[in-house]
Formats: structure tokens, sequence, C-alpha cells
């Protein structure tokens, strides 16, 4: 199961409530669209972005990617202090940390605005960069590099593919899927001209190689959208004015790449919230909130003021129970948070 990180509920909620705003509308044209189209009018909406600067990822690491002045990094455990432990070079895992290209700059050819897109830039320690190198994300068989590094380095287990991969920690790998596939939508237009190898294919769809995306939306499924990452969606929106739709929507991979790609994408519109969380399904109706599909999950239910007020540890595939006040609320399941709306 994924570990939660920590963050501040109430920042949590602001970025909730700041995302439904607007979110629909930011979204909208991408309604009754699948595969392909969808897609390019993902890529529409994302496209045009502010370029923050490659120097400038170091400042906005502080709102990003940071927690009471300690940097998150997907890559080590190591404790940074973000003001600190920035560097350029290393010799050993701890020494200090750096920009990671999820998407290896040599495969665009170090062009902006790809080079200083925060969505696929990471803070992590400098000496697992430098392993990572600009060898795919993958599976391995290898052994865990081990002390305080994250993730392996070795042949890849992967029926499809056969060399050398980077396979990051259990916790990241949701992260790092939902990262190509904004890199992919992003830039597909831009993709023609970029390095053509196993994991890029140059064209505008899929973009993605078949044991890649495959393997994408495993990640994707398997570790679902967390805290973490919609406080960060919520942070790059403010410099780069522009967001991650498989964050915001994480259903929409399914529809593009995954099982549901031949279905049109929509939006619920009925009296009824009804939120498509990738593997549960969840109504709030008339004051009563079932969730299904569960499997021995946590789940905890949240006024805006961050207080607890229900929670349980699920031991049947089904959930109900009754909010007594109309209003919204955060519901959080294991690592997965969304906003409900009791009417």
């Amino acid at each position: 199961m994924k570990r939660l990180l920590l963050l501040s509920l109430h920042i949590l909620v602001f970025s909730l409530l700041y995302a439904d705003v607007d979110i629909k509308n930011y979204y909208s044209s991408v309604e009754g669209k699948s595969a392909a189209q969808l897609k390019s009018a993902l890529n529409v909406l994302i496209s045009e972005h502010t370029d923050v600067g490659y120097k400038g990822l170091w400042s906005i690491y502080e709102f990003t990617d940071t927690k009471d002045g300690r940097v998150l990094d997907i890559y080590s455990t190591c404790d940074w202090t973000y003001s600190d432990d920035q560097c350029g070079n290393y010799s050993n895992v701890c020494d200090c940390y750096n920009r990671e290209h999820v998407v290896p700059q040599s495969w665009f050819n170090k062009q902006s605005p790809m080079v200083s897109d925060a969505f696929h830039i990471y803070p992590t320690d400098g000496k697992v960069n430098g392993i990572r190198n600009n060898y795919p994300h993958g599976e391995t068989n290898a052994s865990l590099i081990g002390g305080k590094a994250l993730g392996k380095l070795g042949k890849s287990s992967v029926e499809g593919y056969s060399g050398t991969v980077y396979e990051p920690d259990d916790e990241y790998k949701g992260d790092i899927a939902r990262t190509y596939f904004y890199f992919v939508t992003c830039y597909e237009d831009k993709l023609f001209g970029f390095d053509k190898n196993d994991v890029l294919t140059g064209d505008t769809y899929p973009s993605l190689t078949s044991w890649f995306y495959n393997l994408m939306l495993d990640w994707h499924r398997e570790d679902p959208v967390s805290e973490k990452e919609l406080v960060r969606n919520e942070a790059i929106y403010q410099y780069q004015k522009n967001r991650n739709p498989f964050i915001d929507y994480p259903e929409l991979a399914e529809h593009i790449w995954g099982d549901r790609k031949s279905e049109a994408f929509y939006f619920t519109k009925t009296d009824v919230e009804n939120i498509e969380m990738f593997k549960y399904d969840v109504i709030v109706t008339n004051g009563r909130v079932s969730v299904s599909n569960l499997n021995g999950e946590q789940i905890a239910l949240f006024d805006l003021s961050g207080r607890m007020l229900y929670a349980t540890q699920t031991t049947t595939s089904m959930c109900e129970f009754n909010v007594a006040c109309k209003g919204v609320y955060i519901l959080r399941i294991n690592g997965f948070v969304t906003k409900i709306i009791v009417k």
C-alpha cells in the first residue's frame, strides 16, 4: 500500500477547492472525445504555458516539492534542507539534491520549454539521479541500490523490452506514470523532432511504445493519485499556468491508452455526485455516501477545517455512511483524496 505523505490538510483542502472553481471549464473542451482525439484536445489546453526557466526550478521547488523546509525526494530517503542542499556535484548518496528529468534531456536535445517544465522535473538525490542516467523507467529483478537510495537498476523484466531500466520505489510509480502521460500529451506536436527510442515513438498517438504505455497504465492503476501529487499539481499551476490532466482526472489515461479508449470521456452531469476514482465508485445522494469496489481500504471523511468526522477500516466490498449536514467534505480512501458534495 502506498505510504501517505502527511501533507498539511488545510493546504490540500485549498488545492481541491481552488481546482473546483474552474477545473470543469478548464477541461470542458475535451468532453465527447477518446483516444487520439482526446489526447490532442488535452494538448491544446496544456501545451501553452509559462516557461519558468531551468534556474527557476530551484525557486519553485520551495512550493511544489517541499514541506516544512524539507525537500520531498522520489529517489531517496535522504533528509534535504531546501535552501542548503542544492548542488551540481556529488560523490555519494545523500550528498545533495539536484533536478531530475523524468524524460531525459538527451531525448529532446535539451530544448525549451521541455528542459524546464516542472511537471517532469523533480528534486532528487544527485547520486541516484546519476545512476538512473537516461535509462527508461521500468521493472527489473535486480537488487535494490541500497542504503538511503530508492529503486533498482538492471535488465528489464518486462515483456517487450530487454534493455537496462531504472525501477523506482512502488510509492512513486504512479507519479512517474502520470508524468510520462503528461509529457507526451503536452508536447505531442513536438515529438516528431525528439529522439525515437524504446519509449518515444515520435508520433502524436500513441506517442509511447506499447510495452511502455502498458507498464505505465499498470503503475497508474496500482498507485493512485496521492495528496503529494494533488498539492504539487496545484502549486505548479500557479507558476506555469497549466495542469497535469492525469492528476485532475486519472480516468483520462484509460480513455486514451487503456481499457476505455473506445469510449468518449464525459464529466458526471447529474444531481447525484458520482465520483469516478480509479478502482472505487463513490456515490453521494440524500446525505448517504456509498463507496464500492473496496478490498480492505481505510476510509476517512473530513470537514473543511480538517476535523475527522468518520473513519473505518473496511472489511467488505462496500461501505456506506450518513453525513448529517449539507456541504463540502474531503473523502480519503487509502492514498486517494477527493472532494464530495452533500446536497
